[in-house]
């Protein structure tokens, strides 16, 4: 804790270099299942068919084991950091859909009414209705995923090795390094509470309902 970011070589890290690439992790697979997750909320949440295609597919995944696709994973990249990313993305793609779809449908027919009176064009009913209502849902998603981002790194960089807080908490075990284990364990539970904070104070500022 004193030289958190101290670098002797690729193996040899600070515990603020763990932390620091496992949360490089967390966002990039998380980005992706945002550029993803959400338009595919919409869809569903607009159209009903898009809905009954996707829905079974989502009901059959999501309660899928996170470290079910870590082979998954390995098999298409070949490489553990990649890998890693692709389990992020997977398992954090599905609170996205489903709360954005659920804002969509949630707004009031008045709205789209109005709308259609109007004579708004697909870009400004999507621009002047339909994200400033579903935000509050769509942050909420996201919020959840970032927390399932967050846990899911931890046990997939066990299982691949490499630079991460999860391989380093894995090697300390090995080392029967307990003290190592706690401080990691601290620092896991330090860093979700400030990604859940930090989404909590996105969400107050951009909900409409607390204004």
């Amino acid at each position: 804790m004193s030289h958190p970011f101290y670098e002797n070589g690729p193996n040899d890290m600070g515990i603020g270099w763990q932390i620091m690439y496992s949360l490089g992790r967390v966002m990039a697979g998380f980005a992706l299942a945002a550029l993803v997750g959400i338009p595919v909320g919409f869809m569903m949440g607009m159209s009903k068919n898009i809905q009954r295609a996707w829905e079974p597919l989502i009901q059959i995944l999501r309660p899928v084991s996170p470290l079910a696709w870590l082979p998954i994973g390995l098999l298409l990249f070949q490489a553990a950091n990649p890998s890693a990313i692709f389990v992020i993305f997977i398992t954090s793609i599905w609170p996205m859909i489903v709360n954005t779809a659920a804002g969509v449908k949630a707004i009031p027919q008045d709205y789209m009414n109005v709308a259609a009176v109007l004579r708004l064009g697909r870009f400004d009913i999507t621009r002047k209705i339909l994200l400033p209502a579903t935000l509050p849902h769509v942050i909420t998603g996201m919020r959840l995923s970032l927390n399932i981002a967050w846990m899911v790194i931890v046990a997939a960089e066990m299982l691949t090795g490499g630079i991460g807080i999860g391989f380093w908490l894995w090697d300390e075990w090995n080392n029967l390094n307990i003290p190592h284990i706690i401080v990691a364990i601290v620092l896991i539970g330090i860093v979700g509470i400030i990604l859940e904070s930090v989404m909590n104070l996105i969400q107050r500022r951009f909900d409409y309902r607390n204004k």
